[in-house]
This record gives C-alpha cells, sequence and structure tokens, in this order.
C-alpha cells in the first residue's frame, strides 16, 4: 500500500482516469458509436450482443447544496420515477427517468445507515437500514406505514433471530416480504405483507443454502427468490419455502442484485471485485469491479465493465445496488465513498460519484 501513500489523492485519481480513457474508449468494446457524431465526445458503451449499454455521465440533477454522501441503493417505481437511497443529508433523493430532480425526503424518519431499498407493484417502497436493524415501508412521498423490526435493537450475533445488519428485501408475486439478514446473521425472513413473521432459514456456511453474508435478495413472477451470498461468491436460487434450487458461480463478491419481472427474467448483479485492487490485483482487468448480467438458469449474459477500479466512464468503484426502468435501463448506487477508506486506506479527498446510469443500446 505504501507506493499510494506517495501519492496525493488528486494524482491517484488522475492516473486511474487517464488509464480509464484509454481503455475504456477502446477495449471495453465498441466503445465508440455513429450516435456521437461530430466533434461530441465518443460514447462508451459496455456489454455486448443483445446487452449493450452507453455511460451516462454525471446522471441525476442534484440541487444546490445537495450531495448523496453515498448511494447504498436505488428502486424504480412504475412510472420509472428513480428513488435514491443516499447516505447524506437527504435519505432518499427523487428523480424522473431523465434525471430532473423531483424531490426528497426521510430526514425524519430516523434512518441510522441507508443499505437496500427495493418498491412493490402498488409503488410502497422498502427500506433496509443495516445499522438500525430495520426495515420501513413508505409511501412515494415519504410516509412510513410499517416498520419491520425495532429500530436500532439487534439481535444476538449469529442467534438466526431478525435482525442483525439486515440488507436488503423482496416481494413474492403474492406481497409477501423477504428480508436478507445480514452481516451478522446468515439468514433470510420470510414475513406476510402485514409484517408478522412467517419462518427463516439459513445458517452460516459454504454448502448449499449456508450463507456467508447475505447482502441481497430478489424475487421473480414465478416466486423463486435470488439471494447474494457475498463472501462465498455466489448467488443462491430458493423456492418460496426456503428450499434449495441452484447456485450461480462466476461471480466476484455479489453485492448489487436486481432480477426482472416477466416470463423470462434476467438478473443484473453488482460485483464489488477483489479487496486487493491496491496491491496484488492493482490494474488488473476483469475481476471487477463490474456488472454481470445472467439468465435466470445462471448462464452469464454479459459483463458491463472490464477495467479496473475508478471513476472514468465505464469504471466502477463500489456497485452495491442496481435497479432497472421499463426501458432496461440500469441505475447503478454505488457505496464509493464508505468503500475506497477500506481498499486505500485514506479517506478521498473528495466525493466520489456513486450513482450512474447505463441507457441499453441494443
Amino acid at each position: 500500500m505504501s507506493h499510494f501513500c506517495s501519492m496525493t489523492r488528486r494524482q491517484l485519481f488522475a492516473s486511474f482516469t487517464a488509464a480509464a480513457t484509454t481503455a475504456s474508449l477502446g477495449a471495453v468494446g465498441a466503445a465508440q458509436s455513429a450516435e456521437a457524431g461530430g466533434g461530441a465526445s465518443p460514447a462508451v458503451i459496455l456489454g455486448n450482443g443483445e446487452y449493450r449499454y452507453q455511460v451516462v455521465g454525471n446522471w441525476g440533477e442534484l440541487p444546490p447544496g445537495y450531495t448523496y454522501g453515498d448511494s447504498a441503493a436505488v428502486c424504480v417505481d412504475s412510472k420509472d420515477n428513480v428513488y435514491v437511497f443516499t447516505r447524506g443529508s437527504h435519505p432518499v433523493i427523487v428523480f424522473d427517468r431523465n434525471g430532473k430532480f423531483l424531490r426528497s425526503w426521510g430526514e425524519d424518519i430516523g434512518v441510522t445507515n441507508a443499505h437496500g431499498a427495493a418498491v412493490g407493484p402498488d409503488d410502497m417502497l422498502y427500506l433496509t437500514d443495516d445499522f438500525g436493524h430495520a426495515v420501513r415501508k413508505c409511501t412515494t412521498d415519504g410516509k412510513v406505514v410499517l416498520t419491520i423490526g425495532t429500530p436500532k435493537k439487534s439481535a444476538p450475533a449469529f442467534s438466526g433471530e431478525p435482525f442483525n445488519r439486515c440488507t436488503h428485501t423482496a416481494l413474492s408475486p403474492q406481497g409477501d416480504i423477504y428480508v436478507s439478514d445480514g452481516y451478522a446473521n446468515a439468514r433470510v425472513h420470510k414475513y406476510s405483507p402485514d409484517g408478522k413473521l412467517l419462518f427463516s432459514w439459513g445458517e452460516p456456511g459454504t454448502d448449499p443454502g449456508q450463507f456467508n453474508l447475505v447482502h441481497n435478495i430478489a424475487c421473480d413472477d414465478e416466486g423463486w427468490v435470488y439471494v447474494a451470498d457475498r463472501e462465498n461468491h455466489r448467488v443462491q436460487v430458493f423456492d418460496g419455502n426456503g428450499k434449495y434450487e441452484a447456485q450461480w458461480h462466476n461471480l466476484m463478491r455479489p453485492c448489487g442484485l436486481c432480477v426482472t419481472r416477466g416470463k423470462k427474467p434476467i438478473a443484473v448483479i453488482g460485483e464489488l471485485g477483489p479487496e486487493t485492487v491496491a496491491s496484488l490485483t492493482k490494474g488488473v482487468r476483469n475481476l471487477g469491479p463490474r456488472l454481470s448480467v445472467v439468465s435466470a438458469k445462471g448462464e452469464t449474459l454479459a459483463h458491463l465493465g472490464t477495467e479496473p477500479i475508478g471513476e472514468g466512464l465505464g469504471q466502477f468503484i463500489a456497485p452495491h445496488g442496481v435497479a432497472l426502468d421499463a426501458r432496461g435501463d440500469i441505475y447503478v448506487a454505488e457505496v464509493a465513498n464508505t468503500y475506497w477508506p477500506i481498499l486505500f486506506g485514506t479517506k478521498p479527498d473528495h466525493e466520489l460519484r456513486s450513482l450512474q446510469k447505463l441507457v441499453r443500446v441494443s
């Protein structure tokens, strides 16, 4: 790590950006498109085949004085409004699909640390607070209508009881609520729509049905439950009763997870990549951080982002939450400012980018 300490933060970011400009516009694949035209900057395209996306720079018009702090999670409602669950002074920031600021809320609902966000078919939001050990169901303008868990009161670590640093939620087709739990537990809990605990499953370990940091959860229209088992480098698939069905590998610390609805769901998975980016794997491509597009059968359809960690177009730092809108565009929430000191031992000298939009072009 000493070679990083000898550089200023600005020099370090400049080196990453310079590398990204060369690599992202070439090796990332099909980086230039006819849409760029004239003297405009060439478009940065990630992915391949049917899953190609153009990176939108500086998406989201924040009002003066607003910052994200970090964007822990993102979700999209039926109108394609985008809800960003942040670790800044304004916990929920809402945009339309074009990035126009609509409103913010959540300053008075008691969030300790934003972690997960999901939206139901009725456009109710489910906000998961990991340090607060609670899930809040909210209207789109911020009224809390249901709280699951006792805020700021944790269950004993790895007791199997809810919650100890819960991470995310998902809804079954019947409206039941799954909660992934979490950093100091190894469980998935299933609740009725009114918040009654039905049952739980999981324990620490590496075998099927066991977990090592249950970081995210999603559900499809057939009721299959997908769990990002982060430190086991896999996504596990269960039926609605918690019965193990399958597992997906070839992932590097899956963190964000979004599964589309419909007859042919796909999963978009945010991968943190290795924690050795400051040492053993410095500058190494194809390890992440990145996104992967995966079929419901676990087949890898595309990797989005092949370059090392950085702030350049086509690069990621910590893809923590993922959402898709009705057109198939991807929104990526990154806990870049939280994760950077973990990797490099020093806080960045400016607020890192923590929200990106990728527009589907194929």
